[in-house]
């Protein structure tokens, strides 16, 4: 299958022979007896499909002898970079290091424990082809337990769809396709791998899934579990935030601290008048002391609101960020640069 990649910006001159088409990005931690099948079958997917590609495989601190084996690969292959990491840092970092090193115009990423297929690939770039800016693989016919996979799965889908405004079957699956221009607008922290779909949604990203081949592990073990239930309700409340005050933090502060404030206020001022009219004592009512942390707890969060309004704008201001993207500018003159 010969993909023309035609729906891709076209590098400049220069860079046209730096750039391939694909970058395939793959962590890696403890996939010994995986590693040199899925880098066999990676290549030959996209050899057939006549891609110009690159491999960039990144060793999350493996322990069981996945990073010689890894660099040793490398060292034979001119298709492949290894990135080896200092320690295990967890997918979301290696998935960084991974773009960060990617060159295509490109990205596709899949795990590297062989159940994801590489022969999805294709199909992933053909879709992206169609004007999507990502291309989420949805494994249709998961092959994992069901009671400490399956069920969590699909529960957390469904949290992060309702959460995020974006409608995912599988959040989980590491097969998708990006523009490469749409990556490089996300920073990474956390555990935010998984919501990679919901970060470029934020940034205007079009979005789509497919059904994607999955297997059934054939060596190693699962590195995920039920562990990760604290760690991804914790991001999905981060991309919530993001998504509804990245660049006005003050209207979610300022309006739970106005709240607080009339909330003391008014019970204040119910006090008084108990006090002031009927000569009840208030001394040892707890209502005083909600009053008074009510009105206080305002004035701390209107407080956090400012200091968020200036974090924000030295974040934007500092990087040159804008707070905006521009998916395409047709007609009229080329910007001119005036003072």
């Amino acid at each position: 299958m010969n993909l023309s990649l035609s729906s891709i910006p076209s590098p400049g001159p220069t860079d046209a022979e730096k750039r391939p088409q694909v970058s395939i990005v793959v962590p890696i931690y403890n996939e010994y007896a995986n590693l040199p099948l899925l880098i066999e079958a990676i290549a030959g997917v996209v050899q057939r499909a006549s891609l110009d590609y690159e491999m960039i495989c990144v060793d999350d601190g493996s322990t069981d002898g996945s990073t010689d084996l890894l660099k040793q690969i490398a060292g034979n292959r001119s298709d492949l970079r290894a990135i080896i990491l200092r320690r295990n840092y967890g997918q979301t970092a290696a998935m960084a290091a991974g773009f960060s090193a990617a060159r295509g115009q490109v990205i596709i990423t899949l795990d590297g424990d062989m159940q994801n297929d590489p022969e999805d690939i294709p199909m992933l770039l053909g879709k992206l082809e169609e004007g999507y800016d990502l291309v989420s693989g949805w494994r249709k016919h998961r092959q994992d337990d069901a009671l400490t996979r399956l069920l969590p799965s699909k529960i957390a889908n469904y949290l992060i769809g309702q959460v995020t405004g974006v409608k995912l079957h599988d959040y989980g699956c590491s097969l998708k396709a990006y523009r490469t221009e749409v990556v490089a607008d996300m920073n990474l922290y956390g555990e935010l791998h998984r919501f990679l779909p919901a970060l470029a949604f934020i940034e205007g990203a079009r979005i789509t899934e497919v059904p994607v081949r999955h297997h059934p592990r054939r060596f190693g073990k699962s590195k995920y579990g039920l562990g990760r239930t604290f760690r991804v309700v914790m991001d999905l409340l981060t991309v919530w935030f993001m998504r509804k005050f990245l660049t006005k933090p003050m209207h979610v502060f300022g309006l739970f601290g106005l709240l607080s404030m009339l909330a003391g206020t008014a019970l204040g001022l119910y006090l008084t008048i108990l006090k002031l009219g009927f000569g009840a004592s208030i001394g040892d009512r707890p209502l005083l002391i909600l009053a008074v942390v009510l009105f206080l707890t305002g004035i701390q969060l209107l407080c956090f609101g400012l200091l968020a309004e200036l974090l924000m704008r030295t974040y934007h201001e500092s990087q040159d960020r804008p707070i905006y993207r521009i998916r395409e500018i047709v007609g009229g003159p080329p910007p001119s640069n005036q003072d």
